[in-house]
């Protein structure tokens, strides 16, 4: 793109200030914010007319989950066949970590917080662990794909090198850069973060499948053979990966995709719930559901929206290869974004000042035909580490892995 494409571009949209410091940079600089410009996507911006917002929801109907009692009278066949698709190398693990650990007071991603207290041990590492479980009842290495972010690429790879791999086989593990979204005041302007550089963020884990596709990864897992991806996020250090259980049983049960749940603490717990919508499978925010979806009960006394995500899914290959092209719902919300001041100052606000844009995983499940809700013990395999102190924190987290046996 040349000065006078960009001018123009910019112009018809009201963001020629993006120009602003042009005149000051060296030629890689001019560079690199004319090809920022040019991938500067001018749409979004409608996205803000009217503020921070959710989308219109369908109509919502309750689904339920295989039980944790109908999982164990099943169990051995379940596993079984999961075991068999692991062997023969028919699953994959995608780890979505491209976030840094700004509540915990680190400059560096979320992975790296030590969760240890009589023995060095890492967020990254115990995840690591729990997958190496599955490594050694199967026999068989499962491919991890790795998802981090602009902000926090180098410093993951460099973490998992210096601590080779913690154990795991380097030639399975593979990492690839989350997409990142511009970031736009409340007055619709899009921010700079430098006089080359606009303001951008990591646009959410619903961009997970493509940012793989566009690393080269997808040719990696066609040559693999995997046809199943299980997608977990970073901070649940009691999940289960590569579950062979829950693998058995969606293949068992035909279904394109699974999703491992728990069953809700109390009808308020501030969880995403999977239901149906307009027939679909889909997840329900706890704060889109009404108070009469919050407390209604089957005649068992059961609690119909029951079964909240914990952000473990599993999703086949072919399945979100035909899906890619489609567009997910993105959703604004407001943040604190650091940003570069009409005088040249680098401001970082102690208040939300603007709008980010996110694509969720959750949406990827609206998509699929169909969708197994498989129950999971909390107290075993549910621990996220979102806090500092308090509700889901590394102190809750700690006590769990107490409970479960993991020296830490």
């Amino acid at each position: 793109m040349t000065l006078e494409e960009a001018r123009k571009k910019l112009s018809e949209a009201g963001q020629e200030h993006l120009l602003q410091y042009y005149d000051e940079l060296d030629e890689s600089g001019k560079k690199r914010l004319l090809h920022q410009i040019e991938e500067l996507d001018l749409s979004l911006l409608k996205l803000v007319e009217h503020g921070a917002g959710e989308t219109e929801r369908g109509e919502l109907a309750p689904l339920g989950a295989v039980t944790l009692e109908e999982i164990e009278n099943s169990r051995s066949r379940f596993e079984k066949r999961g075991v068999q698709a692991v062997q023969a190398g028919k699953v994959g693990a995608v780890l979505l970590a491209g976030g840094q650990g700004t509540r915990f007071g680190l400059d560096s991603p979320k992975g790296m917080l030590k969760i240890g207290v009589e023995k060095e041990l890492y967020l990254f590492e115990q995840l690591v662990h729990n997958l190496l479980d599955v490594v050694e009842q199967t026999g068989a290495w499962v491919p991890l794909f790795i998802m981090t972010s602009k902000i926090n690429h180098a410093d993951t790879v460099s973490f998992f090198k210096e601590k080779n791999y913690f154990g795991y086989r380097q030639d399975y593990v593979f990492f690839f850069v989350q997409k990142m979204a511009p970031s736009v005041s409340y007055e619709g302007k899009f921010y700079l973060r430098g006089k080359d550089e606009l303001a951008s963020s990591p646009n959410g884990n619903g961009g997970w499948f493509s940012s793989l596709a566009d690393a080269g990864l997808l040719d990696k897992i066609k040559a693999l053979g995997v046809e199943w991806l299980n997608v977990f996020a970073v901070d649940n250090v009691l999940q289960k990966i590569a579950d062979p259980v829950f693998v058995g049983a969606v293949l068992e049960q035909g279904c394109v995709c699974g999703a491992k749940v728990v069953a809700k603490a109390e009808p308020n717990e501030r969880v995403g719930v999977l239901c149906l919508e307009d027939g679909k499978p889909s997840i329900v925010e706890y704060y889109e559901m009404t108070d009469e979806m919050v407390h209604s009960r089957d005649e068992n006394g059961r609690l119909l929206y029951n079964f909240g995500v914990i952000l473990n899914y599993l999703f086949r290959v072919e399945t979100l290869e035909k899906i890619m092209d489609q567009n997910l719902p993105t959703h604004v919300v407001e943040k604190k974004i650091p940003y570069l001041d009409g005088n040249g100052k680098y401001i970082k606000p102690e208040e939300p000042n603007g709008y980010k844009f996110e694509t969720l995983v959750l949406d990827m499940i609206h998509m699929m035909d169909n969708c197994l809700s498989f129950e999971v013990e909390r107290e075993k395999e549910f621990a996220p580490i979102k806090n500092a102190t308090g509700v889901d924190s590394l102190e809750s987290a700690r006590e769990l892995m107490r409970k479960n046996g993991i020296p830490f």
